[in-house]
C-alpha cells in the first residue's frame, strides 16, 4: 500500500476543553490510488451490477420489488444507528396495523424511506446531487420524532464527535463547524469528478463524507443513501436497486477500522478492496433475490390454478399480497372492491393452500401474512443485540 497523508489535524476549542479536530484533504488522494491492485475487483462489481440491472427487467412489476427493498433498506440502515424496529414491525407501521410498542423507532425508520424517495424524485426532476440536495433529504431524514432537535435540513454549527462521552475523550472527532465548508465545497466538486472509474469514486466519496460528519446526527443514514443516489444519478442503476447497509451491518466492525485506518493510515486501496467486495456481494445478492421472488409468485399461482373456478377472486387477493404482504381482510376488500365475505372466502383459500397465515390468533381485527415473501425479503432484517 502506498504511505499517505489524508489529513490533518487542528487544534480547536469546544465545550472548555481543548480538542484535535481533523480535517481531510480533498479529493482524490495523494498518491493516486494504485488502481492497477483493484481491477480484478472492480470488474467483479461491475458485471454483478449489470447482472442485477438485468434481472431486474424480468420482473412483471419493478415497482413491487423497488417498495420492499427500500424498505427492507430503511430498516437495516436504521439498525445501524441503533433502532430495533423489523421490517415486519415498519409494514405494519404504515398500514396503521398491530400493537405496536416502538413507535419512535419505527418513525425513524419510516423517515428514511420517505427521505430515500424524496431524493430519488428530485433526480428524476433533473435536479444535481449537491450541497443542498443533502441538506433537503436530511430535513425529511429527521422530521419530527428524536431527531427534531438535531437541526434537520442544516449543516451543524456545534461540535460533533464519535465515541467517548465528550470531544476530549471521543474515538474521533470531526472537522470543527468553522471548517465545514472548506471541506463540503471541495466534497461537492468532486462529485462529478470523472478522473477515476466510477465505483472506486464512490468508495472515497463515502469515506469523506462520513469523516467530515456535516450533521449532528443521521450522517451514516444519509451517507449510505448518497451512494444509491450516485449510481442512479449515473445511470448505472437504472432503478434504485443496490444498498450497501446489510453488508456494512455484517461487517461492521471491519467497516469501522477501516475508517480508522484511511484517517490514519491511508489505506485507500484497503478500504475500497472491501468496498467493492460490497458492492459485488450486494448486488448478486439483490438480482438472486429478485428471481427468488419472481419463482415464487409463479409457484402459488400455480397452486391457486387447482381452485379452479374459484381461484377468480384467490388471483386477485394473492395478487394484492405480493404487494402487501401483511393486510387485513379490510384493506384487502377495499383495495381490489370486493365484498368483506367474498374476501374472507378468497383469504381462507390461500390459507388452506399455505401460502398467508394469520398472525394475531384473535377472531377480530385479524391480520394476514405472507411469509414466504417477507421472509425473502427479509434475509438480514434482525435488530443487532
Amino acid at each position: 500500500m502506498i504511505p499517505r497523508e489524508t489529513g490533518e489535524y487542528r487544534v480547536s476549542t469546544t465545550t472548555g476543553e481543548k480538542v484535535r479536530a481533523y480535517i481531510p484533504r480533498p479529493l482524490p488522494p495523494e498518491p493516486p490510488v494504485d488502481l492497477a491492485s483493484l481491477y480484478p475487483l472492480l470488474d467483479r462489481a461491475n458485471q454483478a451490477l449489470g447482472r442485477l440491472d438485468g434481472s431486474i427487467a424480468v420482473l412483471p412489476d419493478t415497482s413491487l420489488f423497488l417498495y420492499f427493498y427500500t424498505r427492507k433498506e430503511a430498516v437495516v440502515s436504521s439498525q445501524i444507528e441503533g433502532t430495533q424496529s423489523t421490517l415486519s414491525e415498519l409494514l405494519l407501521f404504515e398500514r396503521g396495523l398491530g400493537d405496536l410498542t416502538s413507535v419512535d423507532d419505527l418513525s425513524e425508520t419510516s423517515n428514511y424511506v420517505a427521505a430515500m424517495e424524496y431524493g430519488l424524485k428530485r433526480l428524476k426532476d433533473g435536479f444535481p446531487i449537491s450541497l443542498r440536495l443533502l441538506r433537503e433529504i436530511h430535513g425529511v431524514l429527521l422530521r419530527g420524532g428524536r431527531g427534531a432537535d438535531k437541526t434537520p435540513g442544516e449543516f451543524r454549527r456545534s461540535q460533533n464527535w464519535i465515541g467517548g462521552t465528550r470531544p476530549g475523550n471521543a474515538i474521533f472527532v470531526p472537522p470543527p463547524p468553522e471548517a465545514l465548508m472548506e471541506c463540503l465545497d471541495p466534497l461537492e466538486k468532486y462529485l462529478y469528478d470523472k478522473r477515476l472509474p466510477l465505483l472506486v469514486k464512490l468508495g472515497l466519496v463515502h469515506v469523506q463524507f462520513e469523516t467530515i460528519h456535516p450533521f449532528l446526527d443521521g450522517n451514516g443514514r444519509l451517507g449510505r443513501l448518497l451512494l444509491t443516489l450516485l449510481l442512479c444519478e449515473s445511470g448505472v442503476l437504472r432503478e434504485p436497486m443496490l444498498y450497501l447497509s446489510l453488508y456494512l451491518k455484517i461487517n461492521r466492525n471491519r467497516y469501522y477500522e477501516l475508517l480508522r485506518k484511511v484517517r490514519v493510515e491511508g489505506v485507500w486501496e484497503e478500504w475500497l478492496e472491501f468496498f467493492l467486495e460490497g458492492i459485488a456481494q450486494t448486488a448478486n445478492q439483490a438480482g438472486e433475490t429478485a428471481l427468488a421472488l419472481l419463482r415464487l409468485f409463479r409457484e402459488d399461482v400455480q397452486k391457486l390454478q387447482s381452485l379452479g373456478k374459484a381461484a377468480g377472486t384467490a388471483t386477485q387477493v394473492h395478487l394484492y399480497f405480493q404487494a402487501n404482504p401483511i393486510s387485513s381482510i379490510a384493506n384487502i376488500a377495499n383495495a381490489i372492491s370486493k365484498s368483506v365475505p367474498a374476501v374472507i372466502s378468497a383469504v381462507d383459500k390461500l390459507q388452506q393452500l399455505g401460502i398467508v397465515h394469520e398472525g394475531t390468533g384473535r377472531r377480530r381485527n385479524r391480520v394476514f401474512f405472507y411469509q414466504k415473501c417477507l421472509d425473502l425479503i427479509g434475509v438480514g432484517t434482525e435488530p443487532l443485540p
